[in-house]
């Protein structure tokens, strides 16, 4: 599988961000940025700073055989410049207006940067 198959939610992504809007996503929620491409037809995360669930933190639940896709390694695959931290441990990137952060525990991270960006 090359791509997150909703290409509803690519397209709502790409323009969002052609037109200056804000992408924010935690934990697995990077998945959405899969396959989403820019107006100039590259992968949206291509050479940007991402972050999501990491390939260690899935391999450390019990069903990660089950995912479609390791999200750190498709990211990766799409020109990301993927940062984490270490298992379970808050983790924000930020770049532009491209908001990820890698688990559950990165939420307030996310949040306050989100804050920042939309109090310029």
């Amino acid at each position: 599988m090359n791509k997150s198959n909703n290409e509803t939610l690519e397209n709502i992504m790409s323009k969002t961000y052609a037109e200056g809007g804000i992408l924010a996503a935690v934990c697995h929620g990077p998945a959405a940025f899969v396959g989403a491409k820019d107006k100039n037809g590259n992968f949206l995360v291509s050479g940007k700073r991402i972050n999501s669930f990491t390939n260690a933190e899935e391999k450390a639940t019990p069903h990660y055989q089950d995912m479609p896709f390791l999200l750190e390694s498709k990211l990766i695959e799409q020109g990301a410049i993927f940062e984490s931290s270490g298992l379970r441990e808050p983790h924000l990137a930020v770049d532009e207006r491209v908001i990820t952060g890698q688990n559950p525990e990165s939420i307030e991270l996310v949040t306050g940067a989100i804050h920042a960006l939309l109090s310029r």
